[in-house]
Formats: C-alpha cells, structure tokens, sequence
C-alpha cells in the first residue's frame, strides 16, 4: 500500500505524530496533492551534498507538479485550493530556489520518520492482536479449569457418600448391638453398655457431620454449574452464533463447537450424577433418620436446583450446526431456489448416551413469526421434516435433514405489491425437539438464520448480497423486517466482508491497494482516509450506476470469472485486478517499455479482465495502451495466458509484434506463465490436412493499429511478405478477431486497443 494512504488509516495518536512532521517550510498539503509523484522518486540519493544537480532537477519537477495540480483545480473551479496552491508554490521557490538539497533532505527526512511510525504503529496493532489473543486462550483456560473442577468435586463427593455409607453402616451396627445388650442388661457390664452409648453418640455425630459435609459439597457442585452454566448460555453461545454469522458469509472459520460440546456435556454429566447422588442419600435417609436429619431438610431444594440447572442447559443446547444450503452453491448458505433441495443440520450439545436415539426434531418455516408481513409469500416444505437425532453420523449428537425443498404456496388474491422485494424478503427456519428423561418432558427449540428464498437462479446475486448485509450488520436472529430500513455500514466492515467473498473461493483475499480502489470507487477518496464512511443498502447492491448495474453485481460478476477462468492466475499473486486506469498508468509510467498489468474491467457487468502495457514514443515518453476486455466467452476459448504469450499488434508493413515482455513490476512474461501454456502441437507440414480435409489453424488475439502508431522498433515487412499477407486478408477474418482502436470507451483509456 501506498505510504501516505497506509499513514491515514492509523489511530489519531499516530497522526497527531505526523502532523509534527511538516509546517510552513513544506506543508503538508504538498505532501498530500502529490503523494505518488514524491514516493516514486529516491530522496534520500537526491539529499547527497554531491547530487545537487539531481536535487534541482526534483525541485523543478515537484513545480512542474504542482502547476498539474493547479490545473486540475481550474477544472474543477476550486478557487481556494488555487489560491493556496500558488502561495505554497511561491513560499517553495523563495525558500529552495537556490538551495534545493534542504528540501530533498526535508522530503527524505519526513518519508524515515513516517516509515518509523507506520512501523511503530503496526507493530502495537500486532501486540494488541496477540493479547486479544491471549485473552480468549486464557478465557477458554479458565472455563477449561472450571470444568475439571466440578469434576473433581463430583467424584469427591462420591468419594464422601461412600465414607458416609460405611459410617452410617457402622452405627446402624453399634446401634443394634446397643439394642441386643440392653435386652439382656443383667449380663452385660454396665460401664461397656455406656462406653457402647458414648461410641454410638460419637459415631452418629460423625454422621451426622459427614451428612452435612456431603450436603455442602453437592451444593457447592451446584453453585459452580449454575456458574459454568451461565458462562456457556450466556457468553459462549452468543459468540459461537456471531462467529457462525461471520464464518457463513466467508469470515474465518467456525471451529469452537467440539470445545463447547465438551463443556455442555461435561455439566450436563455432573448435574445427572449430582441426582443419583441424591438417590443414594434418600436411600441412606430411609435407612436413618432422626429430627433435624440435614437430608431431610435439604433434599427437595436441591433435587429442584439440580433439575432445574440441567432442564435450563439442555434448553439452550441445541443449535444449527450448518445454516440451510443448496449442495449446488455452497459457498452461498441461506440462500434457497424453491424446487431445489437444501440441507440443515442441527446438534444437541449435551451428548449424552441416554438421549442417542430417542430425540426427534421436527422443522418448520416461519412457525414462529407473529406479527402479518403484507404481500410476503408463504411456502411448503417438501420431503422428510422429522428426523431422529443419534451419535453414529458425526461427532456429536446430530440430525441433518439431506432432502428438503420448498414450494411456494398458490395464494388466491396474493399480489406482489408487499413493501420488500424478493431478494430481501428473509424467512426462518424453526426447529422443535422433545426429550424425555426420568420421568420429565424438556421441549427444545432452535431456529436457523434467516434465509432468502428465489424463485430463479438470476436473483442467486442479490440475494446472497442480502444475507451478507443482514450478518454482518446485525446479531438479532429473527429481525425479518430488517430491510424495511436496512442500516448502513460502515467501510471498515463492509471492506473486510468483501475481502471474505475472495478467500473463500481462492487462496487469496483483497489487499490493502485492492480494497483502496474499491472504496474509492463506493465513497471516493474520503474511503481511504475515513474507515467509518458509511455505505447505504442501495449504494451498493439497489441503485444502479452509470453502467446501469449495481457495485455488488459487478463485484459478483468478477467473483465468478476468476472462479472459472482465472483461479491459478489469482492464487499465485499475478492479477492485480482492482486497479484503475489512472492508477495502472501511474504504476506503469515508469516501468521499462513492455512492462503490463492485469486489470479487471469496471465496465462489464458479468465480469472481464483486461491488460494494460507500456511502450515508449519516438520521444522517448512513456504511453500506457490497453486492450478491449477479456470476457468469459473468450477466455472460454483460449486460456489468458496463453491469450498473453500469443498477442500481436499488427499494422500495415511491419512484422506483428507481441508489445508484452514483464509482468508488473518486472516479472518476465515467460517466468510468470509458462506454466499456464497450453502445450504446442508438434509442427505440421503445410500439405498435411486434417481427416476431414482442413488445414490445422491456431486462435491467436491480434490487435490492428495505423503504422504511425508503432515504435520505430518494429521492423518493416518486405514487399514480399506484405504481399502475401495482403493475399491471405480474405482468410484472416475466419482465422483471427479482427477489431479497429478503442478510441472512447469508458473503461479503457484513450489508448485502448480491441484484440
């Protein structure tokens, strides 16, 4: 990313630092009009002592520039930009006209100092990185820990239970021996009979004690899954489900269910021992008790608390592991074609073995919205809507519904004039389940993330825009009338979501220049400097643009051609892409002659990629040409690159040349794609025919221009071979695409050529 760009994007205490970098001596509005011109060039060699004549040379260019920046503002009749373009034109040549190696040294200066803070900068956002990192890790230790805890308490009390069974088995045994001395106290001693009462006292104290100790242990137990309980439902949960969100519309993966799995199960098994924990000491109970027995007094409140913990965890866990998705475009989840089937899956996170087999879930679509939603449509859903959830398919306990469709219902009198279009109408999938367990009945419910249901595949688009905008905008998981009023976004959210449709697709996101043209494209320059700009709904997937479609469809459009055509080329780093023409000819100007890029066009909607190169004029001045775009029924035909290693221009009397030699910066055409060449056919004698009788031909991509045009370069043709060459111009329509100068299109320069 460009310096200066990169500065503007960093925390206000870091721009306050590059504020004290300039004043009046070079001011930072300089700075700011000619960015790229000053990052281009080696200050620091021009600030030598020795180099004066290099450092007047800038400074007279750094005039020249300003002087290009007046004009610009004369077109656009800003009159006081003008006016403090010429002041600060004016200040520069009274202060460096003679010494112009103190203002190379203030640029170089200012480029270190603004390198260090970009440094410092970047390396505090690492640091805080990892220690956000560090926070969930630590988190996750402690909820881990906690846990084990429980564990550990739960088997201590059954440790304790058993102590407690032996002690009561001991004085229900001195008790009875008691009983049977006293019936024949004539013979027994009476100083061994009240040694025997005192033992039996002592020993029901410790029983008694032991009782209470347990009692206090299983409401300990309690108090920490109420705790953890909280912890998982309350804070975990949530943001699995957020980052389910952000993972479904192409943010980084979801991988933390086995973990809370783990955790939901782990309470879920201490709850169910804590009550055959209960049943032991209620046996114990009936075996002995006496007033003010501690089991008697606490087992109702805490068989309730112990139920009412576990009834409350199985509540909450069941969720939808995978939101509904077509099989045929999974890279697009919640958005269903009726007729066409989907499949969900869904998981019990208490994997418990008494539950395997016995849960059935039922799926329902809108079952639970209230309120009346004029003119929506109203579906069927076809296939299997039952299914019984078990532990064999997967590592939890799961049940994924493989079959269903939708259908829409034929409403009489429905009209279509309801306030939301198709695309934006979201529906939601809604889930009940039934477990029983000892005796008690726990209904479950969940429900899916909305959906957008199409009737065509064209509205596949939009309607994928829609989910995008609804997660990562909002967490609620049932807003259906979220796009009465859709909220805006902000460029910072809406940039990282649009790099996601990238990288899920390809091994490669958007870059920091990549994502600076798109913003400027949706919100001009202020994108760039501002990360919270906003961007409306219709900006970017309602309103059309000049090329009479949305940002959203283009950017769809482009998503698709690189999946089809360009995939390798993406991968390995070699489509710059996102660039505009003002900007690849800045990339290219001083670049050596023949040098291109690959740029996507702004002008087709189903998407095309197209190159831009660089030659020199008899003058030696560099001239940046671009060839009509590269559509998919091209590419479809003849690779990309293998369209780049055979391009010719062609003119009149000179020998067709291929004008591309380095892939930007300065990569050889050939080391970059020979490995995407089509293998050439071993040479074939000019008399050798086809079995149907035609001459082998090859598709090559020739671009036609007047001679004058041409570098000097180009070598003429012989009068002989122009002559054959004009003999063979019947033939050469059939055999290549023929096409004249692009002189005023919209997406390419001035200098456009048609392949």
């Amino acid at each position: 990313m460009a310096q200066w760009l990169r500065l503007q994007q960093l925390d206000p205490k870091y721009l306050e630092q590059v504020d004290q970098l300039y004043d009046d001596t070079f001011p930072m509005a300089v700075r700011q009009y000619l960015s790229t011109w000053i990052e281009s060039h080696d200050w620091d060699y021009a600030a030598n002592v020795d180099n004066e004549s290099l450092a007047t040379l800038r400074f007279h260019d750094l005039l020249t520039q300003l002087d290009d920046q007046y004009s610009r503002f004369s077109l656009e009749k800003d009159f006081l930009s003008q006016h403090n373009i010429r002041k600060i034109k004016r200040n520069l040549q009274e202060r460096f006209q003679d010494d112009p190696v103190t203002m190379a040294m203030i640029i170089s200066r200012s480029l270190r100092e603004e390198r260090q803070i970009i440094v410092i900068a970047e390396q505090a956002e690492k640091s805080e990185q990892t220690s956000q990192s560090d926070m969930v890790v630590e988190k996750y230790k402690e909820l881990d820990n906690k846990v084990k805890d429980i564990k550990n308490r739960v088997q201590e009390t059954e440790t304790n239970i058993k102590t407690l069974e032996d002690l009561q088995d001991d004085y229900d045994f001195k008790k009875k021996d008691l009983s049977c001395r006293e019936e024949v106290k004539d013979s027994v001693n009476k100083e061994d009979l009240n040694r025997l009462k005192i033992h039996i006292h002592s020993l029901f104290m410790n029983l008694n004690n032991k009782r209470k100790e347990v009692l206090s242990q299983m409401a300990g137990v309690l108090n920490l899954a109420e705790q953890i309980g909280y912890e998982l439902i309350s804070v975990e949960l949530p943001e699995w489900r957020q980052r389910q969100q952000m993972a479904s519309i192409g943010g980084p993966p979801n991988v933390c269910l086995d973990q809370l799995q783990n955790w939901f199960t782990a309470v879920a098994e201490c709850l169910l021992q804590v009550r055959q924990q209960l049943k032991k000491l209620l046996e114990l109970e009936q075996k002995c008790t006496y007033d003010q027995d501690p089991i008697t007094q606490s087992k109702v409140s805490l068989d309730e608390r112990t139920l009412n913990l576990f009834k409350n965890l199985i509540l909450h866990s069941l969720v939808v592991e995978r939101q509904p998705c077509m099989p045929t475009h999974p890279q697009k989840p919640m958005v269903l074609k009726t007729g066409v089937q989907f499949t969900v899956k869904l998981r019990l996170l208490a994997k418990l073995q008494e539950f395997n087999h016995t849960v059935k879930v039922k799926v329902f679509l809108d079952k639970s919205v209230t309120e009346k939603r004029k003119g929506c449509r109203k579906f069927n859903i076809l296939g299997t809507n039952m299914k019984v959830m078990n532990m064999e398919e997967s590592n939890g306990m799961t049940a994924e519904f493989r079959h269903l469709q939708l259908k829409e219902q034929k409403v009489q009198g429905r009209t279509n004039d309801g306030p939301l279009i198709v695309t934006e109408e979201l529906h939601i999938f809604n889930f009940e389940a039934e477990l029983c367990h000892n005796g008690q009945v726990i209904n479950l419910e969940a429900s899916s993330l909305p959906v957008v249901v199409i009737s065509n595949v064209c509205q596949l688009p939009c309607g994928w825009a829609s989910v995008m905008w609804y997660n990562m905008l909002t967490t609620e998981p049932q807003n259906l009338l979220f796009f009465l009023k859709p909220p805006q976004a902000t460029w910072s959210q809406l940039s990282k979501v649009l790099s996601w449709q990238f990288s899920s697709i390809t091994k490669r996101g958007l870059n920091d220049e990549q994502l600076n043209m798109l913003g400027e494209k949706l919100l001009g320059l202020k994108a760039a400097t501002d990360p919270e700009a906003t961007v409306s709904w219709n900006k970017f997937c309602r309103g059309t643009t000049e090329r009479n479609f949305t940002f959203w469809l283009w950017i769809d459009g482009i998503l698709d051609l690189i999946k089809r055509h360009l995939l390798s080329l993406w991968n390995d780093g070699y489509i710059m892409g996102f660039v505009s023409k003002e900007r690849s000819k800045v990339l290219l100007s001083d670049r050596p002659a023949g040098t291109f890029l690959l740029r996507f066009s702004e002008s087709n909607r189903e998407g095309a990629i197209t190159f831009s190169w660089v030659e020199l004029t008899p003058n030696d001045e560099p001239h940046v040409r671009s060839v009509e775009p590269y559509s998919k029924k091209e590419l479809s035909a003849v690779t990309l690159p293998d369209i780049i290693r055979n391009y010719r221009v062609m003119a009149a009397e000179n020998i067709p040349e291929n004008p591309l030699r380095y892939l930007y910066p300065d990569i050889p055409k050939d080391s970059a794609f020979n490995k995407y060449y089509k293998p050439k056919d071993k040479p074939v004698p000019t008399n050798v025919k086809s079995p149907e009788g035609y001459i082998r031909t090859e598709l090559i991509f020739v671009s036609e221009v007047h001679p004058s045009e041409l570098q000097d370069s180009i070598m003429p043709m012989s009068p002989e071979v122009f002559g054959e060459l004009e003999r063979m111009a019947p033939e050469l329509p059939r055999l290549i695409k023929d096409l004249d100068i692009y002189q005023n299109g919209n997406d390419l320069d001035d200098n456009a050529m048609e392949p």
